[in-house]
């Protein structure tokens, strides 16, 4: 399952990833989206985050 949140962002930054998005095709959430995964998992490969929980079952005992 996916999460949303709200990211703030100086002018500058926002425009650098819209033109980054655009000249890979691709929206600019998409883009945001990739980064802080691939971000994540960098800092798991580093050992600076434990390693991923197995996520949750419905109505598992």
């Amino acid at each position: 399952m996916s999460k949303r949140f709200s990211v703030t962002v100086p002018d500058y930054v926002f425009e650098d990833l819209e033109a980054i998005a655009r000249i890979q095709g691709r929206p600019t959430a998409t883009l945001v989206a990739f980064l802080v995964e691939a971000f994540v998992r960098d800092a798991r490969e580093k050992g600076e985050l434990p390693s991923a929980k197995p996520p949750k079952q419905d109505g598992a005992a």
